[in-house]
């Protein structure tokens, strides 16, 4: 089972070393510090156990540098069925043990054999199976499916039991194992891409050495192919990817079959399904079991990479406003699986750190068009492209630039890719949440910008938001080529509100050195604003109170006018 790479999670410095030779052996992985405790670390976290359940919903492989127990009792809610488990690792501080934990079936013990090697301790591997023939039978390498996992137990027990076992096909992998192995055993390791009867005795192992070409015109493409699979005696297990016309690229029926049948999808430029068959697998059987699905079976585990090409994705991120655990999960494992990321080079090094193999291609901010297009570019040739914006993507951010370059645009190639937007917390938002809840009601969002709107706009839409009563959050209020404009929206403003009404200004929130005021209309001037402020203004609704800690609560009720009564 293929997993992305690990995490490695640590309570404090004193593990901080440990973790870095642990680092060394994992392209990708990142250790994760718990905040104000750990200095130096590539990730930051508050809460240990949503972070340890979190990256295991992920299935991201998880190496904790803490006690086994505090692991096991964290993930206990999680454990509904074993085999669908990411590897999970329990390593001393120190680096002096090394306990599988998780995932005997997702290669949990070599991975706690090759990080027990990289710290020169033995690994403290239980599993029967392992300590006796070196290899998890039920785990086979990449290219490699197994048949029935509860006929695989039986299988096991039999070995361990003292039967001896012959192997059928080629199975690579195992010429090192300590096999009890005899030609004329009753038990037998079956390595092949046929269709067989599961049976108690045979451990079946296919090689996902089967391609199916399709067409889109076919009608219950998934039922299709089995049924075409079963005519050929071929395994379904067996079946490496679909692939179709480039043409088809963007077709939802494609990608449905491709998930339902737990496939990759790959596409190419022939025409025909035998000819995509034919010309993408040299050297391959070729099965021709209608007008609208050809088989393509090699000799070998078939390499995906080698095949047509993937549908390229564009996604458009937020990062929220800066801390790491603001940015939602989604937003997290696109960074994770992106070949290419691009954005105003700030907000990239905020979505750090990147794997060596990730691209960055960073860009002035104002570039934001020729940045679109570039990111279409990439993803046009398949490749998973990440665009960041701060905050929400949508919130004056790059989701309207990346519509707008796709929308002027006639290229086939961009209209395929499979573009998605993913939310982040604004900040707006962020800054409300430290106040309280100053937009509770009704508010508006404006940028005081005016490099793509006229300064009269601008003007227009602020006093008839102030005369609406509306709260109104501005991006954007002032900077060193508009020292005036914040001054002169305030001013408007005032011609609706009294001076006693509430402001908030959060400066950096979600970020290092973060601050929040609360004052007043009144009192508020340009001096006290800077590029990196968000400003907040109650409407007449608006109320204040002190916080015990000290500060103040700023709130707009739900209600308005005369309260409600309950």
């Amino acid at each position: 089972m293929a997993h992305s790479a690990p995490a490695i999670v640590i309570l404090g410095n004193g593990s901080l070393a440990t973790a870095r030779k642990i680092q060394q052996l994992y392209s990708g992985a990142l250790i994760h510090g718990l905040a104000d405790r750990v200095e130096g670390a590539d990730r930051s976290y508050r809460e240990f156990g949503a972070t340890l359940r979190e990256l295991y919903q992920q299935d991201t492989p998880i190496i904790a540098l803490c006690a086994a127990g505090i692991v096991i009792r964290t993930l206990a809610p999680l454990l509904l069925e074993k085999g669908a488990e990411p590897p999970v690792l329990a390593v001393a501080e120190d680096g002096s043990a090394v306990v599988p934990l998780l995932g005997g079936l997702g290669g949990v013990n070599v991975m706690a054999r090759a990080i027990a090697a990289g710290l020169d301790v033995a690994a403290a591997i239980t599993t029967s199976g392992e300590l006796r023939f070196g290899t998890c039978l039920l785990n086979p390498p990449s290219g490699y499916a197994l048949g029935d996992l509860e006929l695989g137990k039986r299988f096991v027990s039999d070995l361990l039991a003292g039967q001896s076992v012959r192997i059928e096909g080629a199975a690579p992998w195992l010429d090192q194992a300590q096999l009890p192995e005899d030609p004329q055993a009753r038990l037998s390791i079956h390595v092949g891409s046929a269709e067989r009867t599961p049976a108690a005795n045979e451990l079946m192992i296919y090689p996902r050495s089967v391609l199916v070409a399709v067409s889109a015109e076919v009608a219950d493409l998934p039922s299709a192919v089995r049924m075409a699979l079963h005519q050929a005696k071929i395994a379904v297990q067996s079946l490496a990817c679909l692939l179709a016309s480039d043409l088809d690229m963007a077709n939802p029926a494609l990608r449905e079959a491709a998930l339902e049948l737990g496939v990759p999808l790959r596409f190419t430029s022939a025409s025909g399904v035998s000819e995509l068959a034919r010309h993408t697998v040299p050297h391959a059987t070729v099965v021709t079991a209608d007008s609208g699905i050809a088989i393509a079976v090699a000799s070998q585990p078939l390499e995906l990479a080698q095949i047509g090409r993937a549908r390229g994705r564009l996604a458009v991120i937020g990062l929220g406003p800066g801390a790491a655990e603001l940015m939602v999960p989604a937003v997290k494992a696109e960074l994770a699986r992106a070949n290419d990321v691009l954005g105003y080079e700030t907000y990239v090094r905020m979505a750090g750190p990147f794997r060596d193999d990730q691209v960055l291609h960073c860009t002035d901010n104002r570039e934001e068009m020729q940045r679109a297009r570039h990111a279409f570019e990439l993803a046009a040739q398949g490749r998973s492209v990440v665009v960041v914006s701060s905050g929400d993507p949508g919130v004056f951010a790059m989701a309207a630039a990346v519509l707008e370059a796709l929308h002027e645009s006639s290229e086939p190639a961009w209209h395929s890719v499979d573009l998605e937007i993913l939310p982040g917390v604004s900040a707006s938002l962020a800054t409300a949440a430290q106040a309280g809840a100053p937009l509770g009601h009704d508010f508006c969002v404006m940028s005081l910008s005016d490099n793509l709107k006229p300064w009269a706009i601008i003007e227009k839409r602020l006093d008839l938001a102030a005369e609406a009563d509306l709260a109104l959050a501005f991006y954007n209020p002032i900077s060193r080529a508009r020292p005036w404009q914040l001054g002169q929206a305030l001013e408007i403003v005032g011609r609706h509100r009294t001076p006693e009404t509430v402001v908030v200004l959060g400066r950096d929130i979600g970020r290092p050195g973060q601050t929040l005021r609360v004052t007043t209309l009144g009192a508020l001037t340009p001096d006290q604003v800077d590029m990196r402020t968000m400003v907040l203004i109650g409407s007449s609704t608006t109320c204040v109170f002190p916080r015990a800690e000290g500060g103040k609560w700023v709130y707009t009720p739900r209600w308005y006018g005369d309260k409600p009564t309950s």
